[in-house]
């Protein structure tokens, strides 16, 4: 599965304990994502478009409207180390 880097950093965020608050519009729609990480710390690389993208790929999940972590699915697809090239 091709991953971009920025949902790879975003992935290698929430494995370690991160999480992803998110606003829902009047029509169910999220409208609004932070992802913060575990020590609580906002990562900007978590816009509204990688979110839609990991989704999409069912790499992050919420259960019971809590907010959304990584999926089993998730933790198979993040590389341990992004490459530095």
């Amino acid at each position: 599965m091709n991953i971009s880097k920025n949902e790879q950093r975003v992935l290698h965020a929430l494995a370690q304990g991160g999480r992803i608050l998110y606003e829902r519009a009047a029509n169910g729609r999220v409208t609004e994502v932070i992802c913060y990480t575990r020590d609580g710390l906002i990562l900007t690389n978590c816009t509204l478009e990688i979110f839609q993208k990991l989704r999409r790929k069912r790499l992050v999940e919420s259960k019971c409207s809590s907010p959304y972590r990584i999926s089993d699915k998730g933790r198979r697809s993040v590389r341990s180390q992004l490459d530095n090239r």
